[in-house]
């Protein structure tokens, strides 16, 4: 057990190179995740357009649901390896990567045939009209066959970079990107294929991508996979449930709460002298901009993961403090930036994505400067939830994931427009930052005193 330890760089590693060599892949990797769809949207909305731009919004909840359903799995799974493998527990780690691959199949399965066999009555229940239920329908039924391989390789990058290959996992990633930008306009332009043509070229990166990550678990550098691995326990299963809960619900808050957003902004800016319009579009060009940002701070988080659980499992306790206490400061300053960034360049920012009226650019402007006006304190939040839920205290981590969606953003949008019109959706945004912030800090500050005491205990022994 102690030559494993020695022999595995996490355990000895300086932690700022552990930090570079996990988090970029990670980092580059949710980039591609967010470019995927604006390159999408780009060209579709060219090839297509604005019922193909509309079809694929209306067929996003579903992305959403695979990225869900793959981060409960993937992270679950990936922590629980990582703690193991710390402990010197190969075969441990070994049964929670094969119950994790497995339960990624039986999921992506499932949810293909839900939506193959519900299609038409999922896709009106998302808001398709009449006119954009056809190219909806179209793009859909193919993409579908997509989410098996979606949901597996996403899972499966998570226990590569546990495993401690983070480039491999950015480049099963990165290469299914590729493949699907240069197939777009092949088969949407050149083909003429319209939305088929860019439902079978999002299909065919996410297959290419899946590929390369399957290939990757027959040859893990620490463990060894076998039969009896694949063999379902409930045991495993349900501490998998729990320690990818966090990345899960987190996923989820922010789809519910995009959903009540857009009602209110459309129902408040309609009262308003911006109209519904106006603000709906705007919320939804920031809301991109700001997944870039966000790609960033959460690929840090990731990237910790098992430098922290890989340590916590080994009673590292001070290289744990060290690392979780490295990524917050890197994600304060990548927060910085996007602070001024949005402060400074809002209207620059979104005449990126196009024209439009001065009273557009006014609005704009001051929902990038009020809504993310504590974009400074952004990155805490994602980085602390990440934080206990790698040393297994997953119910703080599902806690801390949900508090500025659920507990705070939710409430504020819903209560302050009662008073404050489509103002109070732009000053919810800060406020919401500024008590989660508080909140993990809270719990953050008594979680390294434990640390500190655990490692006084250790050298004592």
């Amino acid at each position: 057990m102690t030559t494993m330890k020695t022999q595995n760089p996490l355990g000895y590693e300086k932690e700022s190179k552990l930090l570079v060599n996990f988090a970029i892949p990670c980092i580059i990797s949710m980039l591609v995740t967010s470019l995927y769809n604006i390159i999408d949207q780009i060209f579709i909305g060219q090839g297509i357009g604005m019922l193909g731009n509309a079809a694929t919004n209306i067929a996003f909840p579903l992305s959403t649901t695979c990225t869900a359903l793959s981060l409960l799995l993937g992270i679950g799974s990936a922590t629980n390896f990582s703690l193991h493998l710390g402990a010197g527990e190969k075969e441990k780690s070994a049964r929670y990567a094969g119950n994790g691959i497995f339960l990624m199949a039986v999921f992506g399965l499932c949810l293909f045939l839900a939506t193959t066999l519900f299609l038409t009555p999922m896709l009106k229940f998302f808001g398709a009209t009449t006119e954009v239920l056809p190219y909806a329908r179209q793009y859909t039924r193919i993409t579908a066959f997509g989410f098996p391989f979606l949901i597996a390789n996403t899972g499966m990058s998570k226990l590569i970079l546990a495993d401690g290959s983070p480039r491999y996992s950015m480049i099963s990633m990165l290469i299914g990107a590729i493949v699907n930008t240069i197939l777009d306009p092949i088969f949407i332009f050149g083909l003429h294929l319209g939305m088929t043509g860019a439902a079978l070229a999002t299909i065919i990166g996410q297959i290419v991508s899946f590929s390369i990550s399957l290939h990757y678990m027959f040859h893990f550098k620490n463990i060894v996979l076998n039969r009896s691995c694949f063999q379902i326990q409930l045991s495993y299963c349900k501490e998998i449930f729990r320690l990818g809960a966090s990345a899960c619900f987190n996923q989820i808050a922010m789809t519910v709460v995009q959903i009540v957003m857009n009602n209110t902004l459309a129902h408040y800016g309609a009262k308003s002298i911006y109209g519904g319009d106006i603000p709906l579009a705007c919320a939804g060009i920031i809301t991109k901009v700001n997944m870039i940002f966000m790609s960033f701070v959460i690929g840090i988080s990731q990237g910790v993961q098992p430098i922290i659980g890989f340590n916590y499992g080994a009673k590292k306790y001070k290289r744990v403090r060290k690392s979780y206490l490295l990524a917050l400061g890197v994600a304060t300053v990548l927060s910085g930036i996007a602070f001024f960034c949005f402060q400074v360049f809002p209207r620059q920012i979104i005449s990126v994505f196009g024209e439009g009226s001065e009273l557009y650019f006014q609005f704009s402007e001051r929902y990038f400067r009020i809504y993310m006006f504590l974009t400074l304190i952004n990155g805490i939040q994602p980085v602390t939830s990440n934080f206990f839920n790698s040393i297994g205290k997953a119910q703080l981590g599902v806690f801390m994931s949900l508090t500025r969606q659920i507990l705070f953003l939710l409430p504020l949008i819903i209560i302050f427009p009662l008073f404050m019109g489509i103002d109070g959706v732009m000053y919810a945004g800060p406020i919401a930052d500024a008590a989660a912030a508080l909140v993990c800090g809270y719990f953050t500050i008594r979680e390294l005193k434990e640390l500190t005491q655990l490692e006084k205990l250790t050298l004592n022994l």
